[in-house]
């Protein structure tokens, strides 16, 4: 086996690797006093293999905050308040309350983001979606005051893969095992399967806010470090934590999806007269094709959503999957789960063809935002123009009635430019502990974003909007 690692050749990503590389395992060096050794081990994932994992049940200890004058606290207070923070197994250990009074202080009501909810998160733990045996262990970390009170949540996964977060780091697991590394277990910081940016480092609206927000951040390296992984990743961020966590050591990494903006439109037309001449004839055209097949449209919300909408959706998103080719992270049991517990916040939209449902696509409902999630058809006929009656077009119309800002139709698509999604940029922090990774990494990551900029500013300049709409 060591004759077979040393004439494995790196991923052209990496560059010449430094002189004194030993391919030895990530760094073991403590971070803080508190530090302890343990070691975590798993095995590869599969599609039909769970990934072997060792439990975290190890508390990170406790931390004393002083009270300033720019938190809110008088400086000749003097005053001191205790934390402590802690990992836990399952989202179910946290109350749906005091998980979302942290998740909707984080992002304020205006900006409400469905996806960090306790009902979103614990169907995906509950349906067998996101847990252990599929390579998602929850590791939850929660910070609590000296009276037992939840001052701030974190949804964190131990993984043995990278599938499902959008955010790729296959390349670098190759570089790790070709060098006789091991990359795997490593923490994942994100809302599963989901690419949808929004804060991750979730604190109550406290006068120490700031400071519980700092400790979080020591504690998230401090575990990475005692449970001896190789490294931790927070995908889809917002800007100010992507901001904040470089200056505590993460690398930066961009990527780009497609988004709409409601421009105060009054209906679709409204919308349609901001495009170019050509483009508006085009969405014109394939909007007529819904009607010539005999397809109706239908956007369904809360109670309006039976048990046997979801039942197709699923058959729908298996359809999906399975003809490309994809792995099916979702259950059955999450649609039925999620829809149960987050009420209007669903809308679902479907395609009849006479009584027979044909087609949907599920959005979730946010403060400020429509995030398009997943799209399914029936297997037996080819629907022209559906896709993108259903999961475009609906969600425009939608949002302008709903009175919403964004549309976010999910990642990757460059075909939703010329149908008003135009790219914005998304964000990811990574924290690895290899010190000879971590370099060569660093600059493939200054590389690619000089490379995604690029792409983005050519994107922008031939949009399908009329000169001036910005």
């Amino acid at each position: 086996m060591a004759a077979v690692v040393s004439y494995c050749k790196p991923p052209p990503f990496l560059g010449r690797l430094p002189p004194n590389f030993s391919g030895k395992s990530p760094c073991r060096q403590s971070i803080g006093s508190q530090v302890q050794t343990c070691q975590i081990s798993a095995l590869f994932w599969g599609s039909k293999k769970s990934a072997v994992q060792k439990e975290l049940d190890f508390s990170l200890g406790d931390f004393t905050l002083k009270g300033s004058g720019s938190e809110g606290v008088s400086e000749n207070q003097g005053t001191a308040k205790k934390i402590y923070l802690s990992v836990v197994s399952s989202i179910l250990e946290v109350s749906a309350g005091d998980w979302d009074a942290c998740a909707i202080d984080a992002t304020c009501h205006e900006k409400f983001n469905p996806f960090l909810t306790h009902g979103f998160l614990s169907s995906l733990e509950e349906s067998g979606s996101a847990v252990k045996e599929t390579g998602w262990a929850p590791s939850h970390i929660i910070a609590k005051d000296e009276c037992e009170n939840i001052l701030g949540v974190v949804p964190l996964y131990l993984k043995s893969h990278s599938y499902g977060e959008f955010v790729f780091d296959h390349a670098w697991a190759d570089a790790y095992y070709s060098y006789g590394s091991r990359y795997y277990p490593k923490f994942q910081c994100c809302v599963p399967f989901t690419p949808v940016t929004g804060p991750r480092i979730l604190v109550r609206n406290i006068p120490f806010r700031e400071q519980v927000t700092d400790v979080i951040i020591t504690a998230l390296k401090d575990l990475t470090t005692k449970s001896r992984v190789s490294s931790l990743h927070i995908t889809f961020p917002s800007e100010t934590e992507w901001n904040k966590l470089r200056e505590q050591g993460f690398l930066q990494r961009i990527g780009m999806q497609y988004h709409w903006k409601n421009r105060n439109y009054k209906n679709f037309d409204d919308f349609l007269m901001d495009m170019k001449q050509t483009k508006r004839k085009n969405i014109r055209q394939e909007r007529k094709k819904i009607s010539t097949q005999n397809l109706t449209m239908k956007r369904l919300r809360g109670h309006e959503i039976k048990a046997s909408h979801w039942d197709s959706f699923y058959n729908f998103y298996r359809n999906t999957t399975d003809n490309k080719w994809g792995t099916p992270y979702l259950t059955r049991d999450f649609f039925h789960n999620m829809g149960s517990k987050m009420g209007d916040k669903v809308l679902l939209v479907v395609a009849e063809e006479g009584d027979e449902l044909v087609a949907g696509a599920l959005n979730l409902i946010g403060g400020d935002t429509l995030y398009g999630r997943l799209w399914g058809c029936h297997p037996r006929a080819y629907y022209p123009s559906l896709h993108f009656e259903a999961c475009y077009y609906q969600a425009i119309e939608a949002a302008i009635e709903l009175d919403l800002s964004t549309v976010e139709a999910g990642a990757q698509g460059e075909h939703k430019i010329q149908r008003g999604y135009m790219p914005v940029t998304t964000y990811s922090c990574h924290y690895l502990m290899d010190e000879d990774f971590r370099k060569p990494i660093e600059d493939f990551l200054v590389r690619e974003s000089t490379q995604v900029k690029l792409v983005m500013k050519v994107l922008h300049d031939s949009g399908p909007f009329k000169e001036g709409i910005q």
